[in-house]
Parts: C-alpha cells; sequence; structure tokens
C-alpha cells in the first residue's frame, strides 16, 4: 500500500477543490458573515505566510484565544498546515491559569478576539515567549492596548499570499494541536494532538453509528473551539464538505434557537447546561426545529428527563457521547443496535442514556481492585482507553505517570459496562460519595432529581459523616415558578421510591445557582469548599 501521510493539508484541500461553493456562516460580534470554502482557503493560506514571516517556525506553539467563527476556523488549518502547532487557550480559564499555559506551551504568537484583549492586555508582563499579538476583529482600527508588537487580522490577511503552499514535508505523528485541561484541580495539564491523531478522529465522525457528519449536514458546534477543538467537528466538517454555522461570542438559548430555525441546522453539539437552556427557550418561542437530525450531547451526564423532552415534545433525536481533552476527544456514542428495536421506550431511554459503545479504532476496559469487572452493567470500576488518537502523556508535566500507565489511559471515570458493552459513567473518582464503605454515584442521584417537574439544575456532593465517613446532600435550583411551591422532603419522597434508603441525600439545599467549571460543567469542588463546614443532624 502507499504510504501517504495523514495530515490536515489533504483535509483542507479537499475543501477548496470540491466544496468551493459552500459556506461558513459566521457570527461575530458585528453581525453575521457567510464566509465560501474557496475564501476560507484562500484566507487561511494567507494567514500561514503571515504567520510564516512573523517568525513562526516548525514545531512552534501559536495560541488562540476566541470564540466561534470563521477567523479561528482559518487559525485551526494555517497553523498546523505550516507546520506549527495550534495551541487553543480557554478563555474562562483565572489569569493565574492563563499565565500558566502560555508560558508553559511557550506561544511565539497569541491570535485575540477583539473583547479578549484588555485580559491579555493585564497579563502581558508575564508572558514570556510571546512575540506578537494579532486582534481579530470587524473594526478597521484596533483597540487601545500596551500590547507590542500588535497587528490587526485582516490587514494582515490583505497583505499575506492566498496561494501560499503549505509544507510539503509534513510528518503524520507531528504535533498539529495542543489543548490543555480545564483544571477542576491544579493546574490545567497540556495534551497535545497529532496530524495523524486528528486525521483518523475526525474519519470516524464520519462514521454513520457515531455522529455521522457528512456533506450534506449544517453542523453548528455550540462546544467552544477552544476547548478540545469543539469536540473535532471544524476539522472534520471542512474536510466533509459540510455548511458550518459557528455561533460567535456571547450567544445564548435564544441566539441558538434562532440560528437553528434561520439556518436550518441538521447537527448540533453541546454540554447539558447548554441544552437545559435551549429547552426552555424552546418552551416560551416558536421555532422551527424540524432540520435538526440530531443534537450531541457530552461533557456531563444528560439527564434522562432532558432526553425524553427533546425526542418526545420536539422531535429531535438526541445522542450521548463521552470523550476528554486527552481523546482528541470522541470515545463512545450511545446508539441503539439494530435489534434493540423492540424495547419500550423505558428500555430504551435507559441504553440510550448511557455513554455508549466505544468507536470503532479505540479499546476499553472497566477496573477495580479485583481486576477487570464484570459486564453486568452494576459493578462498578475506572475506565481505561487506548488507540490511535489517545494521548500517552501530558506535555512536558510530571503528572503523566499518574494517568498514562501498561499502555493505557487512566480515565479517572468510574463506570459500569452492561451485556451489551454500554459505558455509564456513575462519577469522577473525586465525586463519589462514599458511604459507610459503598459507593453512591452522584450522577445517577442528579439526573433522578433532574426528572422532577420543579428543578431547573442539581448537583450532588459529598459532605463528610463522622459515622458513615460520608454522606449525600443535593444542592438544587428551582425553576422560578416553583420557588415556594415544593419543600426538601417533596425531593427526598421522589427519590425515595428509586433508590435504596442509604442512597438518599441526608438534605436539599437550594441555590440561585450551581457554580460551573469553564466548559460548563458543574463545579463541584466550589460547591465542597461553599459547604466544608456543613453537617447535617444524621451525620452524628
Amino acid at each position: 500500500m502507499m504510504n501517504t501521510p495523514l495530515t490536515l493539508v489533504s483535509m483542507l484541500e479537499r475543501a477548496e477543490k470540491y466544496f468551493p461553493k459552500k459556506y461558513v456562516v459566521s457570527r461575530t460580534s458585528s453581525g453575521i458573515a457567510r464566509i465560501s470554502y474557496k475564501e476560507i482557503g484562500s484566507r487561511t493560506r494567507a494567514l500561514a505566510s503571515v504567520l510564516e514571516r512573523l517568525g513562526v517556525k516548525r514545531g512552534e506553539r501559536v495560541g488562540t484565544l476566541a470564540w466561534n467563527h470563521h477567523r479561528h476556523l482559518e487559525a485551526y488549518f494555517a497553523i498546523p498546515c505550516m507546520g506549527a502547532v495550534l495551541h487553543t487557550i480557554n478563555i474562562r480559564l483565572s489569569e493565574d491559569h492563563l499565565i500558566y499555559i502560555i508560558n508553559h506551551a511557550e506561544d511565539k504568537v497569541l491570535l485575540i478576539d477583539e473583547d479578549i484583549v484588555p485580559l491579555i492586555n493585564k497579563i502581558r508582563d508575564k508572558l514570556m515567549t510571546v512575540k506578537a499579538f494579532i486582534v481579530m476583529t470587524d473594526k478597521e482600527t484596533l483597540p487601545s492596548s500596551a500590547l507590542d508588537p500588535v497587528f490587526s487580522y485582516e490587514q494582515l490577511i490583505e497583505e499575506g499570499n492566498g496561494a501560499y503552499s503549505f509544507a510539503a514535508d509534513l510528518d503524520e505523528n507531528e504535533p498539529a494541536g495542543m489543548c490543555f485541561t480545564s483544571a477542576t484541580t491544579g493546574k490545567p495539564k497540556g495534551v497535545v494532538y497529532t496530524h495523524r491523531g486528528i486525521y483518523l478522529h475526525s474519519l470516524t465522525l464520519g462514521l454513520n453509528d457515531m455522529m455521522g457528519l457528512s456533506e450534506s449536514d449544517v453542523c453548528m458546534p455550540v462546544v467552544p473551539m477552544f476547548h478540545v477543538n469543539a469536540w473535532g467537528t471544524p476539522f472534520a466538517a471542512t474536510w466533509f464538505g459540510s455548511t458550518q454555522v459557528l455561533p460567535g461570542p456571547y450567544f445564548t438559548p435564544k441566539l441558538l434557537a434562532e440560528l437553528i430555525d434561520s439556518e436550518q441546522v441538521t447537527l448540533t453539539a453541546g454540554v447539558p447546561t447548554i441544552w437545559n437552556g435551549l429547552l426552555k427557550e424552546l418552551e416560551q418561542g416558536d421555532y422551527d426545529t424540524s432540520s435538526l437530525r440530531a443534537i450531541l450531547c457530552g461533557g456531563s451526564a444528560a439527564p434522562k428527563s432532558m432526553i425524553k423532552t427533546f425526542e418526545t415534545k420536539y422531535n429531535i433525536p438526541f445522542i450521548v457521547a463521552y470523550g476528554m481533552t486527552e481523546t482528541t476527544p470522541l470515545v463512545t456514542l450511545s446508539k441503539l443496535k439494530s435489534y434493540q428495536d423492540h424495547l419500550t421506550e423505558a428500555e430504551s431511554l435507559e441504553i440510550r442514556s448511557k455513554q455508549g459503545l466505544v468507536a470503532p479504532g479505540l479499546e476499553i476496559k472497566v477496573i477495580n481492585e479485583r481486576g477487570e469487572i464484570k459486564p453486568d452493567g452494576k459493578e462498578m470500576g475506572e475506565l481505561l482507553i487506548r488507540g490511535p488518537w489517545i494521548a500517552d502523556e501530558y506535555y512536558h508535566d510530571d503528572r503523566t505517570q499518574e494517568t498514562f500507565r501498561d499502555g493505557w489511559l487512566h480515565s479517572g471515570d468510574i463506570a459500569t459496562i452492561d451485556e451489551e458493552g454500554n459505558i455509564k459513567l456513575v462519577d469522577r473518582t473525586k465525586d463519589l460519595v462514599k458511604s459507610g464503605g459503598e459507593w453512591i454515584s452522584s450522577v445517577d442521584l442528579e439526573n433522578a432529581l433532574m426528572a422532577h417537574e420543579a428543578v431547573f439544575e442539581a448537583a450532588i456532593i459529598a459532605v463528610p459523616s463522622v459515622k458513615w465517613q460520608e454522606r449525600p446532600v443535593a444542592c438544587v435550583v428551582l425553576k422560578a415558578e416553583y420557588m415556594k411551591a415544593v419543600t426538601k422532603d417533596d425531593f427526598i419522597q421522589f427519590l425515595a421510591p428509586q433508590f435504596a434508603k442509604w442512597w438518599l441525600p441526608d438534605d436539599v439545599i437550594f441555590m440561585d445557582e450551581i457554580p460551573k467549571t469553564s466548559v460548563g460543567k458543574f463545579l463541584k469542588r466550589a460547591l465542597r469548599d461553599k459547604l466544608k463546614d456543613y453537617r447535617v443532624s444524621t451525620n452524628e
């Protein structure tokens, strides 16, 4: 067989050659633009040429601090196709974490959205390796700042070479991208993606039993392009010639609903908190969502009640997936097998609310202290993963040894596996409640609470117990119309028929908001800190 390299260059070239009339719908701070793949290709090459002129060399990192829009998409291909490394930076991280990851990655140039300039301006003096700043804006003049040297993205594109030739000798095992974990504990950890890994992952997104992404799709990634490459959708959608809808900065559920309606979006991807907000908007407004063939949901567990509402009330298929920064990220996706079409609605929902079957090309196993667990859907253990788009180390980080052992990625996720091979995450190791020596899944309790009509959000955390070591406590945000209509006992009674008595929360604490991470997951560390001195009567 021919030994041709699996690189991002061939992916962009395919879009340029075969889909020049297809386009990207890009929302920026000043409105919506429609840019053809022909123009995207030319602008991408121009960007690569000016980055080379600014001194960016093979293997050096170029950081991006940007929302989901066409300029960020151009950087997705320009940087790795010239032989450099695309470092997408989570703009929602703390200043200390931003300083750490920019310095740790040794970024040479930063591409920054206009609204992010004040943030970078504040930390400029602490960035040790950055030699130039490029501001991405629709405006002809740049915002005032102390950044130096600073350039206008659009002016550089005009000056660049739209016929620039990408690196012809790229090795598929060279680094193409880099992303840091969102750091719920400790400093963020860097993960490097190779051309080969992104290429193979993108192929997988096109499989019918996975995302099934194709040329006919209108794909709207709501998951940020600054986090795990928007789950890889910008790479795959460009390669396959899909129309892309990039929702831009500071979007709202109303804006997402309007884009789905106006652009006839067929496929969209994001975390449960996004879809919870969209459900609320759909209940209040009148939108045409009939174009949607699927919502892809990951990042944390999706409540069965959410899945059921989307599918029965709005006729929108809802697909649960699982992955990590370390896995590029797709690992599993939940769909019924062909011979399971006879299942009842409840049985079907039970399977499809799990994280699902492992993607072709990857291997998984679940282990505990006794070894690999039985596939009975009940026994719990840690999920281990390996395959061609799974990282095998952190970037210059001593914590590599904790996570990558014996040829496997030790995910830190506690899971069960059923007789059909479906993975179900029951918790993170640090979020499990260990009561009287037995594990209680915070995820199962949260999903059950979310099925209550009065609940907008719910999180379960462990509080210390003298007698039992730990006990579960529920933190609940009520829907506005139920503020004075329900009590703590109502929720305990609601859960009682579904769980063993010792699983039931010792208390229900009502909150205005549950703190979230930079990527929309519940920040349980903050909840634990808030309730670190909390005690309930049953603890003693």
